[in-house]
């Protein structure tokens, strides 16, 4: 098939972001067109955020792998994208199947064809797993997440190599399954961008659950010969299977890029507070830069279908960007870290409280950190985080206080409900 097409926007990728706007700007009555060679939907409901945390629940529950595996299937029927792709269609979103690159500003051709989108593109490509150059490892059956979700037993032994949360999340899983793990990190801590607080308590964790620490450990060679033996830090170690978490890999490889008058060499597209990228091109998602979070790729395209339809809404805003890894305990963060603070000349000033000393993390035999970083000149919070049971949701508190800029003595002055773990928020304020 060739030919040309007009259409008022066309969405190139289908994941969180890119899913979102292709139905909000056809329920406005706009003619879409939503590209996307692999599941509508993205990465997040088939191979991350749903199944991971499917398998890391079942894992601290004590179910078996099958339950896990059968959990699985069931969120994202069997890796059927209908439940993703039938609201679009019934909106109104034409969905083609392909790879689709653009031709020039508002253009975008998937096999043969040419689709010039009056009022411009989405691009929402996502990423994939990265895999490092190690000598040995391409061609050998290593996992990444997407095979790891596909698995229905549980391996006698893992190598998890990747200390960042994948490789946490999954390593602690594992090792709950009753699978021997090692987790290897070349960085001298695990969870490199976040508080060393919080990378102190979760390698305490996992050494505790029986995962063999290793970090500062480079794997240096892979051989496969029915099973893994892998040179780490000069040692050897063996596995029945090896997990790749090393992080993501932007999807800009033949997108045309350079007809907009973009590099495609870089490892991010550049977008203005309006999500605009180019002429006609808007961009959301993983490829900007901003942090590989769902929640951040809606955020992005609700910021860009505002513009696109003319709408008046605030700009997009990252102060207070919030993330959690799913371990046990939870590490919830929100905005800057002392360090990244600090690096910005600001004057601040640092308050920690320890979650075995309140008064329900001595119930629950729960151990963890609450940390704030504030600005001492403005006296409002710049960042926080948590590590505790359900750390992700007693971070609200401190994701509202960074993004509404609420002043540290009106956070001082609240009540904090006894006892719970969100009291802890208290006593770190007042160690400022």
């Amino acid at each position: 098939m060739s030919g040309s097409n007009s259409v008022d926007v066309v969405v190139l990728g289908l994941g969180a972001g890119g899913e979102y706007a292709a139905r909000k700007l056809a329920d406005a009555g706009l003619d879409v067109v939503g590209v996307e060679r692999e599941l509508v939907g993205g990465e997040c409901p088939f191979y991350g955020c749903t199944p991971s945390k499917l398998m890391i629940y079942s894992a601290h529950e004590g179910q078996g792998f099958a339950r896990a595996a059968a959990r699985i299937r069931e969120a994202n029927h069997d890796w059927h994208d209908d439940q993703h792709a039938g609201p679009l269609e019934e909106a109104g979103v034409r969905i083609v199947r392909g790879h689709g690159r653009l031709v020039g500003p508002g253009r975008v051709e998937v096999d043969g064809t040419t689709y010039d989108a009056r009022l411009g593109v989405v691009l929402d490509t996502g990423t994939e797993p990265a895999v490092p150059p190690v000598d040995g490892l391409a061609g050998t059956p290593y996992w990444t997440n997407r095979d790891v979700m596909r698995e229905v037993e549980a391996p006698g032994s893992l190598v998890v190599l990747g200390g960042g949360p994948i490789g946490c999340e999954l390593a602690q899983a594992f090792a709950r399954f009753g699978t021997r793990v090692a987790l290897v990190e070349a960085e001298d801590r695990l969870l490199g961008p976040e508080e060393p607080e919080a990378a102190e308590v979760v390698t305490r964790v996992l050494r505790a659950d029986g995962v063999d620490v290793r970090v500062g450990a480079e794997l240096t060679r892979v051989q496969h010969d029915g099973g893994f033996v892998l040179e780490v830090g000069g040692d050897v170690v063996g596995a029945d299977h090896l997990l790749v978490a090393v992080g993501r890999k932007p999807n800009l490889d033949d997108l045309g890029l350079e007809t907009v008058g973009l590099d495609p060499g870089g490892d991010r597209i550049d977008t203005d507070e309006r999500m605009r990228a180019a002429e006609r091109l808007w961009a959301v998602g993983d490829i900007t830069g901003k942090g590989a979070f769902t929640h951040v790729s809606l955020y992005q395209a609700k910021v860009a279908v505002a513009d696109l339809l003319g709408a008046d809404r605030p700009v997009a805003d990252y102060r207070a960007v919030s993330r959690v890894t799913f371990t046990d305990p939870e590490v919830g963060s929100v905005g800057l870290t002392e360090q990244q603070a600090r690096d910005t000349g600001t004057r601040i000033e640092v308050g920690h409280a320890e979650i075995s000393r309140a008064a329900r993390g001595w119930i629950n035999e729960a151990e963890g950190v609450v940390k704030v970083v504030a600005d001492a000149d403005r006296g409002v919070l710049v960042g926080g985080t948590v590590v505790a049971p359900y750390g992700g949701e007693v971070l609200g508190l401190l994701t509202a206080a960074v993004h509404a800029e609420i002043p540290v003595e009106t956070l001082r002055g609240m009540h904090y409900a006894y006892p719970t773990f969100h009291r802890a928020i208290a006593a770190a304020l007042g160690d400022l």
